[in-house]
């Protein structure tokens, strides 16, 4: 977490300010991931894992997700492909209601509520004070999840290669889908499957 004007600025709000709602989504899937809460569906897809974690000691209930990660847990308990993650109609309320503490705080501007010159030079002083890792050995969970919000598809190539691929947040290289003559192995589509987010509200690396 960062601070600025008297806010914590979070890694997905960091990734807001990057990138735009969709890097801002693709860290709270990954967040989720590393929590246990979502996996890879169907290849070019996440869902929620079978799994519930327990994010709290022995008789504590666990904490309230923030209203970004809620959104998409819930968008999640159909495998869902990353792309219309963004588009849905609760994560895009999610994501306003995150865009009035960062526009306040004078990090966000109106009317289109794109990054300011303040917002941009922090993220650009976060990044030089946390490069892009190597490799993810001897990193914390917030330090990979800080390390997408900052580099993007660069942190997820180096940090989390294959939740990444099976779960369509980095393009998937032709080479692994299709024979040594180019057609889909499997003579279709290449083995993928494309789904619609489900319509409720409500293999890791």
């Amino acid at each position: 977490m960062r601070e600025h004007a008297g806010i914590r600025l979070q890694p997905h709000e960091i990734a807001l300010l990057r990138g735009g709602p969709r890097a801002a989504v693709t860290v709270a899937a990954v967040g989720l991931h590393l929590r246990g809460a979502v996996e890879a569906g169907r290849p070019g897809t996440m869902r929620t894992a079978d799994a519930v974690p327990v994010d709290a000691p022995p008789g504590q209930p666990p904490p309230p997700l923030p209203p970004l990660e809620s959104a998409v847990r819930a968008s999640l308990e159909q495998p869902c492909e990353p792309r219309k993650l963004a588009k849905r109609p609760d994560i895009r309320l999610a994501v306003a209601l995150m865009r009035i503490p960062l526009a306040e705080a004078g990090l966000l501007r109106y009317p289109l509520l794109g990054p300011t010159r303040a917002a941009r030079r922090q993220v650009r002083d976060l990044q030089e004070l946390h490069p892009l890792p190597a490799a993810g050995r001897g990193l914390t969970d917030h330090d990979k999840l800080l390390a997408v919000a900052l580099h993007g598809e660069a942190a997820l190539r180096a940090l989390l290669p294959r939740f990444a691929f099976r779960a369509g947040l980095l393009a998937r290289a032709e080479v692994a889908d299709k024979g040594f003559h180019g057609r889909p192995r499997d003579g279709g589509t290449g083995g993928v499957e494309y789904s619609s987010c489900g319509g409720g509200g409500g293999g890791s690396d």
